[in-house]
């Protein structure tokens, strides 16, 4: 399509041209799971050529655009308006295209760039031009537990609010990186997209692997191979963080040893090693050979939580919160009485805590 051709369609949709337009040929978007431009640009789809593509392009733009976001068909000099509900592609041809009217201001990942950059430019904040990477490091772990937090309760609103504010953590180092002559953000991009190719040769290349199992084995040797080509002298588990919390730190290295064969045959074998472990703390005649050996117990436990292929991290979680519930009810229960929580026996705690468990569950 030439610009005469384009400019024709904007007469038939009775609109100027804008200022910056995407133009695509539709047939590239076959194969597409999502929108492969910034949905904040208007885009002109041309040469809608079949049925099927115009339902896969409804797909398509349905990951990405609210199902009531208007759209456009231009064929033959005229125009239908539709929603992006309401594609059917019914009588869709070669000389069909598709108008999609931009999404709006601030909905690509590229403005989200741009504004970024702006938080840190000499017309900017002050506060974020004062950033380095040493500053943000509590706030981007900060953010982090609150995805987390986001995650564990199950809100959606409060899920996509926590990842943004975790991206915005991502990009602002990228952005102070690029400053710095290190690296920018599309290097980032470019190099988690590299790795995702490269580490799933089942889905991007012909590699045929059975299950999960297969699949986690088969990374471990790709990860293996690149440590390897590094010689950077780092050991198998020295790519798992250090910083990470003690639990899911030893359901990592346990899962990292058991994918090159490490682990017990058979989960009896986890069983005897908690019972083992419990009667080394019981036998325990100091402190310090006493922490040493929960330590052990706890390690074991984590163990048999991976067996069970439960996140030990989470469930102890889950288990605080609901911990914190009941507890909070038993000290609710002593005010109620005109009492101090410590004020109350045990065999009343008791009671109340009971109480709390058939309340809550």
């Amino acid at each position: 399509m030439d610009f005469a051709q384009i400019a024709q369609t904007f007469e038939v949709l009775r609109i100027p041209p804008p200022s910056r337009l995407v133009l695509l040929e539709a047939r590239t978007l076959a194969s597409a799971h999502v929108p492969p431009y910034p949905p904040d640009m208007p885009v002109l789809l041309t040469n809608v050529e079949a049925p099927e593509l115009g339902l896969h392009l409804k797909d398509v733009l349905l990951t990405t655009y609210p199902k009531e976001h208007a759209v456009f068909v231009v064929k033959e000099g005229k125009k239908k308006e539709e929603r992006v509900e309401t594609i059917s592609g019914d009588d869709f041809s070669e000389d069909t295209c598709l108008y999609v009217p931009a999404l709006g201001e601030g909905t690509s990942f590229e403005s989200f760039v741009e504004i970024t950059a702006h938080l840190r430019a000499p017309d900017g904040c002050p506060w974020d031009r004062e950033q380095t990477h040493e500053t943000l490091r509590k706030h981007l772990l900060e953010e982090s537990y609150e995805a987390i937090s986001a995650i564990d309760s199950g809100n959606f609103l409060d899920m996509r609010e926590e990842f943004g504010d975790l991206l915005l953590q991502v990009v602002l180092h990228s952005q102070i990186a690029n400053e710095e002559g290190q690296f920018n953000i599309n290097q980032v991009v470019q190099g988690i997209y590299s790795k995702i190719v490269r580490r799933h040769p089942h889905v991007f290349g012909d590699v045929e692997l059975a299950d999960v199992d297969g699949v986690l084995a088969n990374w471990e040797k790709l990860k293996e191979k690149e440590r390897g080509k590094k010689k950077d002298g780092k050991g198998f588990l020295d790519g798992i963080p250090a910083a990470l919390p003690a639990l899911s730190q030893a359901q990592e290295y346990q899962d990292r040893a058991a994918r090159v064969g490490f682990d017990w045959p058979e989960i009896e074998g986890v069983l005897e090693k908690i019972a083992e472990e419990v009667e080394e703390v019981k036998r325990a005649t100091d402190e310090k050979e006493l922490a040493g050996e929960i330590g052990d117990l706890l390690f074991a436990l984590v163990n048999l939580a991976r067996w069970k292929k439960v996140d030990a991290e989470s469930v102890l979680r889950e288990t605080n919160v609901k911990f914190k519930k009941r507890f909070g009810y038993v000290e609710q229960g002593a005010r109620k009485q005109g009492r101090e929580l410590s004020g109350l026996s045990l065999d009343e705690m008791e009671a109340l805590w009971q109480e709390a468990k058939r309340q809550m569950g």
